[in-house]
């Protein structure tokens, strides 16, 4: 099998990412979708059902939705790599997914003989790959319309699996089905209109016959939305719009944003999703939102079955920051705070804490020590001209942007990715237009003069007892790129990261030790993950190898890399 015969490969390749004002689209795109099949065959017939999903968190061998599970912990129970013997960790395979583009995404797995690994990368491309082997059984790529319209990239982070399907969002803001043994596409469902400003780059998540999906394109004075499809034929079951009528003043709603563009966390126990919601639009411009623009920058949840808003909690209201709260929400339950044991909803945005909060009312518990400096925090610029600037810390990347975070049980840590770049923050005056970008001003990265206070590094990563809101260690990293993917915990007490460096790390979770490391020649943008084979008797670490495109995060690539450890 040659990825240069491929198809759907050479469909992907061939699609060129064109930077436009404020943003970017696509061109030379394929008329139609393609599937190229190879060796459909060595799939192993095995319907993904609720048992196996709801399951999955604590079973070695499958790794099967974006956080490792409902509650998004990112954490695998596979025991064979320990901080005993992780430096004899080695790479198993390599595998060229041929497209060269956006790298977020990170690997499902279902288990069988052999494992089968659902890639997904931009723009809007899905491999099935046997995942002992490294070989690839079927690819796909999607045909977006040529008038997309794309704030940061042709990013897609990852799939969904359930019965004998997978599930993709695409570039246009909808979500496409796909056969899991044959990669031909069984139906597809548009949630939103792209072309005035809607897109999809997430991971969606499946519950009881039900997929869950999101909406980006807060930089186009959109209305988010959360929308629930029957994972059957695609219909659409509700629709929910993530601004409240009553907490909005005027027209203002209509294109006040607070989008979810990132994967929601399910609460099977309490029958709800929580969701990270973005900034309020237009980003930089309050003067035409007063108000504190609930719910935006901040967490939003849901009834599972009827898409009703539960409760809200912002970390940055009335923002004019673009301090999104876009990272997913980690459930946590019976940890103790304040001396009793309860449930915890962990959030951190770009603001560059974590929040603690209660999952039946969303109140406060604690907030965390600080995850990266806080250099002019809410400073508000001057509305005369873009001649007046505001250089801040954390700038606009965050914080903790979108980079999933992960939590160990065995650790009662949880590990987060947060900016700490000084940016120049300006204001303008913009009116909405359907289709432009809406941002009421701007950013100059790097800042004009880098404050006293800086401390000269670009990332931080941080180790938070989310019991204490301490940060027990942290990891700052220097850089001419930002960190851009999100990390993995082992039942074991490690914890794995990739760098804008192109280091790929396994740390000791409880005291930040680097123990192991392996260097690639570009940037790590995507988040790991991690199974056990038992015929191999090995346990495997996934992580796609290859910067981001938009805003600093360094040069492409398009490697899955696949390391393994023998019991």
């Amino acid at each position: 099998m040659a990825l240069r015969n491929d198809r759907a490969v050479e469909a992907a390749r061939e699609i060129e990412l064109t930077e436009i004002e404020d943003g970017y689209t696509l061109t030379n795109l394929p008329d139609e979708s393609v599937t190229e099949q190879h060796d459909t065959d060595r799939i192993p017939e095995l319907d993904v059902d609720q048992e196996m999903l709801s399951e999955t968190s604590e079973n070695p061998e499958s790794w099967l939705m974006y956080g490792g599970g409902y509650e998004q912990q990112r954490n695998t129970t596979a025991d064979v790599i320990t901080p005993d013997n992780v430096d004899e960790l080695e790479l198993e395979y390599e595998l060229s997914v041929g497209t060269g583009s956006s790298m977020e995404g990170t690997p499902i797995v279902v288990p069988g003989d052999p494992p089968i690994m659902y890639q997904t990368n931009g723009p809007n491309h899905v491999k099935a790959i046997d995942a002992r082997e490294g070989e690839v059984l079927w690819s796909y790529t999607y045909a977006p319309p040529i008038d997309v319209i794309l704030c940061c990239d042709d990013n897609n982070r990852g799939a969904a699996v359930y019965g004998d399907r997978v599930y993709v969002t695409t570039l246009d803001a909808g979500v496409v089905a796909l056969d899991r043994y044959t990669g031909e596409e069984e139906w597809y469902t548009q949630t939103a209109d792209h072309e005035v400003g809607y897109s999809a780059t997430w991971a969606p998540v499946v519950y009881e016959g039900t997929v869950y999906t999101g909406s980006a394109g807060g930089e186009y004075g959109v209305l988010g939305f959360l929308a629930a499809l029957d994972a059957e034929n695609g219909d659409e079951v509700w629709h929910s719009d993530t601004l409240p009528e009553d907490e909005w003043i005027g027209a203002s709603r209509d294109n006040g944003c607070g989008t979810s563009w990132m994967t929601p966390t399910i609460d099977e126990e309490r029958g709800q999703l929580y969701t990270p919601i973005g900034n309020p639009g237009p980003d930089f411009d309050g003067t035409v939102r007063p108000g504190p623009n609930f719910p935006t920058c901040g967490t939003l949840t849901m009834d599972l079955e009827s898409g009703e808003i539960q409760w809200g909690f912002q970390e940055s209201p009335h923002d004019v920051w673009d301090y999104d709260s876009a990272a997913p929400r980690v459930l946590v339950r019976d940890i103790e705070i304040d001396g009793e044991e309860t449930d915890v909803v962990i959030g951190a945005g770009k603001t560059g804490w974590t929040y603690m909060l209660d999952p039946d009312e969303g109140y406060l518990y604690e907030r965390s020590e600080e995850i990266c400096q806080h250099i002019n925090m809410w400073g508000m610029i001057s509305h005369i001209s873009e001649d007046e600037y505001v250089p801040f810390v954390p700038g606009a990347p965050g914080g903790n942007d979108w980079q999933p975070p992960s939590y160990s049980p065995e650790t009662g840590l949880a590990y987060f990715v947060a900016q700490n770049f000084p940016q120049d923050l300006y204001w303008r005056y913009e009116t909405y237009d359907e289709g432009e970008p809406y941002w009421g001003g701007g950013l100059e990265d790097p800042a004009d003069e880098m404050p006293d206070d800086w401390n000269g590094y670009i990332t931080h990563f941080s180790a938070v007892d989310p019991s204490t809101g301490e940060v027990v260690w942290q990891d700052q990293i220097e850089s001419d790129h930002y960190m851009w993917g999100g990390s993995m915990s082992t039942s074991t007490g490690l914890v794995f990261n990739g760098t804008q460096n192109g280091e790929f790390v396994a740390y000791d979770g409880e005291s930040g030790d680097r123990l192991w490391e392996y260097e690639f020649d570009v940037p790590i943008s995507a988040s790991p993950m991690s199974w056990y084979d038992p015929d191999e008797e090995r346990q495997y670490v996934a992580v796609q190898v290859g910067g981001s495109g938009w805003l600093r995060q360094g040069p492409r690539g398009d490697t899955l890399a696949v390391f393994s450890m023998e019991e």
